[in-house]
């Protein structure tokens, strides 16, 4: 009968570790989840920003319709992505065309006038950081979910209940590491 009670007694220990340590990964993933989806909010109001900005910048450059229509289908791009890093490579595409829509206001001294442009240039600025604040946010409680799957005994159990990494949100280049600059 003793040994029977020291099995359950290992076993009992046993379900409570790994109980344990499963709720404790679901808990990092959780975060993680969360975390992407601060994201996903700034990102969904820098897409609203930009059709009033690409409104506003019609109105003065109008022979400038390939930059326009460039910043339009990189938005609209961006929304469509899907997972960590289709996301982050249609951003770059998106930061890039904002960069040249940006350099557009220094060509048109009206446009740069505009108490309009400049307000929607601040608003996108102040989103741009914030989707920098999240990213890195984003890629800290990535991180930390990637560890603990990664370490002795934790990966034993994540490999049971198919605890997978996560992608970092990367930028392609160092260029894009910055918000656009905005300068009047």
């Amino acid at each position: 009968m003793i040994p029977m009670l020291v099995i359950l007694g290992i076993v009992v220990v046993l379900a409570i570790w790994v109980i344990s340590i499963f709720n404790r990964l679901t808990r990092r993933r959780i975060t993680a989840n969360g975390a992407w989806s601060d994201i996903d909010v700034q990102l969904k109001r820098r897409y609203n920003l930009i059709p009033n900005l690409v409104e506003t910048v019609k109105g003065y450059a109008t022979h400038e319709k390939e930059t326009l229509e460039s910043v339009i289908k990189a938005r609209q791009t961006a929304i469509d992505a899907s997972g960590v890093q289709q996301q982050a490579q249609a951003e770059n595409m998106l930061t890039g065309t904002l960069r040249q829509l940006f350099a557009l206001s220094e060509s048109y001294p009206d446009l740069k006038a505009n108490q309009n442009f400049m307000q929607l240039q601040e608003e996108l600025t102040s989103t741009e950081n914030k989707i920098g604040f999240s990213r890195q946010h984003y890629n800290n409680t990535a991180a930390q979910y990637n560890q603990a799957i990664a370490v002795f005994p934790n990966n034993v159990i994540a490999g049971m209940f198919n605890f997978g990494e996560m992608d970092f949100f990367e930028l392609d280049d160092d260029a894009q590491r910055e918000a656009p600059k905005v300068s009047f």
